[in-house]
């Protein structure tokens, strides 16, 4: 194990941050200005802007979005 379980939030954030960061910041940069030269540059910009965001985001909402969708998932007592 290379995590304690007690960090398993802290974890979670930082891979699904850089995971949608990732993935956003390229297809939006690549949808607005192309693959042309400077792309690396320009993705790598908003990447850098877009991950300390996406991660801060992602730790305070995700226990509150995990408990909304686990809220919704119950079914009315009859």
């Amino acid at each position: 194990m290379l995590f304690p379980p007690r960090y398993a939030p802290l974890v979670f954030s930082v891979l699904m941050s850089i995971y949608m960061s990732v993935l956003m910041t390229c297809l939006i940069t690549a949808i607005n200005t192309g693959f042309d030269e400077g792309f690396l540059e320009r993705w790598w910009r908003a990447l850098y802007i877009a991950w300390p965001i996406a991660f801060t985001l992602i730790l305070i909402g995700a226990p509150r979005l995990q408990r909304f969708a686990a809220w919704l998932m119950r079914h009315p007592s009859r």
